[in-house]
């Protein structure tokens, strides 16, 4: 009984130690937060309105600023010692999907309808086949002659 005593205290004292090792040595998550958002998010912006709001989705043109803020995100936990991607970045790039990517598809592509004389054909052949193929069967089921 005493043994098992004297192996709880160590097993709490290391847990202590390593507890502080890691708040010693971790990412200040309140500078790297306010970094990014100073630095990265600013020149993101820039960009973004340089684009114009109706070219966001287009995936060729946002690339390159999509690409700069992946970066800099990367760069400035590179100099603070943080890891990368953590959450306080994964809730970074949400916001910005939420804000500047909501209304894409995942295409990349702005969804709308097709012209209607693309659409039209579509929906009346099926349309048409569907009442001959039923005049077809009523004609053949009265016409009960001839079927062996």
């Amino acid at each position: 009984m005493a043994l098992e005593m004297t192996f709880i205290p160590r097993r709490f004292l290391w847990f202590v130690l390593a507890h502080h090792f890691i708040v010693v040595t971790a990412c200040h998550d309140a500078d790297y937060g306010q970094l990014i958002q100073d630095y990265c998010l600013n020149r993101f912006k820039f960009d973004m309105e340089v684009i114009g709001q109706k070219l966001w989705c287009d995936w060729d043109e946002t690339v390159g600023s999509y690409g700069e803020l992946t970066n800099c995100t990367i760069l400035i936990a590179k100099k603070l010692d943080c890891y990368w991607p953590n959450q306080l970045v994964d809730e970074f790039f949400i916001a910005i999907h939420k804000h500047y990517f909501k209304n894409c598809s995942l295409s990349g592509r702005s969804l709308r309808d097709p012209p209607n004389n693309i659409l039209c054909p579509f929906l009346v052949v099926p349309i048409l086949i569907t009442l001959l193929m039923t005049a077809l069967v009523v004609w053949r089921s009265k016409r009960s002659e001839g079927i062996v």
